[in-house]
């Protein structure tokens, strides 16, 4: 506790941020784009990350009480999303909607990839959806225009400078929202 103002001192824990692939498609490039995330995401030392992949979560293989408890646990999330006709793809769609509360009153931030749009139209559906949810979507996103000539065969960026200056920008905003709104659920629960 802050000895001067009676305020509890911000929690300096790990945030527990649950990555999110949202795309299934046979021979998708959302693992690429997930392993060159999660690298970047290993070098920042206030989070703790999670991949969760909607090829291994839709029903009624896996039912949503096998996945609640993971978004639950999450202080944040990372959606990385392709554009699929200009949106986001319908697997991600069912996760999202197969949950509630596990979103609210939590930070969302996102890597998008696809062609010339780079997946922005998809991240723009996602933060009206998630509006509704009662999250919070980060301003800053990481996008990949054209990302298959991005990689190499290897799965490295080609030329990473750029975009990890834009991971860094993001992962330092939604550490930002994440200790801000985990520690006012501390405080106060969220009511919807």
């Amino acid at each position: 506790m802050d000895l001067t103002s009676n305020t509890p001192a911000p929690s300096a824990a790990p945030l527990k941020v649950a990555v999110i692939l949202g795309s299934n498609r046979e021979g998708r490039f959302g693992p690429v784009v997930a392993d060159w995330f999660l690298g970047r995401a290993a070098e920042h030392p206030d989070i703790e990350t999670e991949l969760i992949d909607v090829a291994e979560t839709e029903p009624p293989a896996v039912p949503a009480t096998r996945i609640s408890p993971r978004l639950a646990g999450a202080d944040a999330f990372v959606v990385l999303t392709p554009e699929y006709n200009h949106s986001y793809p319908a697997p991600l769609k069912n996760l999202i909607d197969r949950h509630f509360s596990e979103w609210q009153a939590k930070p969302v931030a996102f890597v998008s990839y696809g062609g010339i749009s780079g997946g922005l139209r998809a991240v723009e559906h996602l933060r009206q959806v998630f509006a509704e949810l009662h999250a919070v979507s980060v301003r800053d996103t990481v996008s990949f225009h054209n990302a298959g000539a991005l990689f190499d065969d290897r799965g490295r960026h080609r030329d990473p400078a750029q975009a990890d200056g834009a991971a860094k920008r993001m992962l330092d905003q939604l550490v930002w929202w994440g200790r801000a709104l985990r520690d006012a659920r501390n405080r106060h629960p969220y009511g919807a």
